[in-house]
């Protein structure tokens, strides 16, 4: 039991909050984009179930992450899942505000949040546990206090990117980019100067000058442009469809 008296249990509990809030940022992008087309009746629940399954997704990954950096491939899989995502929602159907496709997208918006997470939250789940020194109560008590905090953060973020849609492709760029940016440590410990020999990381670095933000640059680009290619490619159909129905 920690010592509830203690400066030095407060500094630390402190310390994993602020370190939390910071690696929040990415999660509350894709919470907000995920659920920037949904009704005002599903977006609140949508945006509390995302938040709530980023924290207990960082919560198993702290307690597991000795196992996942030892899991070849993980972190290039993960990469690949997040560009795919970041395209997924920059080419999602904007609807046409009549809210009939709202109740199916719930669900939908959810699923895309906690797969997204699945991927961020571990490199945020190691920087959690090293500010934490591995201390479980700290770390559980620090991410539940900043629930709130996130759940704040995706709303303003919703709203925002409600108002000015242009934002839509930052944030997608964004998840390029750190999905490239996670391919390119596959296999490199947390912190390490220099990948291990035999990884994909390591590979990497031997091809390429400056992988890591290479790759990342290129993830952006391309989920950027092949998002927005997909988007104006599906217009002129639903362009047709509408109008079919009318008649």
């Amino acid at each position: 039991m920690p010592d509830l008296a203690s400066a030095v249990f407060w500094l630390a509990l402190g310390k994993i909050i602020v370190a939390n809030i910071i690696l929040s940022g990415d999660n509350a992008v894709v919470i907000a984009m995920a659920c920037r087309n949904l009704s005002d009746q599903h977006r609140k629940p949508a945006i509390i179930g995302g938040s709530l399954g980023a924290i207990v997704l960082r919560i198993i990954f702290v307690f597991m992450i000795t196992w996942l950096l030892s899991v070849p491939y993980l972190k290039l899989i993960g990469g690949a899942l997040l560009i795919w995502i970041g395209v997924k929602l920059l080419n999602e159907d904007e609807g046409h505000g009549d809210g009939v496709k709202a109740s199916g997208n719930l669900w939908g918006a959810v699923w895309t949040i906690i797969v997204a997470d699945a991927v961020m939250s571990l490199d945020n789940a190691i920087a959690i546990a090293a500010a934490a020194n591995n201390d479980g109560v700290l770390i559980m008590l620090g991410l539940v206090i900043s629930i709130p905090i996130i759940i704040f953060g995706s709303t303003l973020l919703t709203s925002i990117l409600q108002r000015y849609p242009v934002l839509v492709v930052i944030g997608g760029a964004l998840l390029g980019w750190i999905g490239g940016e996670v391919m390119a440590t596959d296999g490199k410990p947390p912190n390490a100067l220099v990948a291990p020999e035999g990884t994909i990381a390591a590979w990497l670095e031997h091809k390429i000058p400056h992988a890591e933000h290479v790759c990342a640059l290129a993830g952006a680009v391309f989920v950027v442009v092949l998002g927005l290619y997909l988007s104006r490619r599906r217009k002129p159909a639903d362009v047709v469809d509408l109008a079919e129905k009318k008649d």
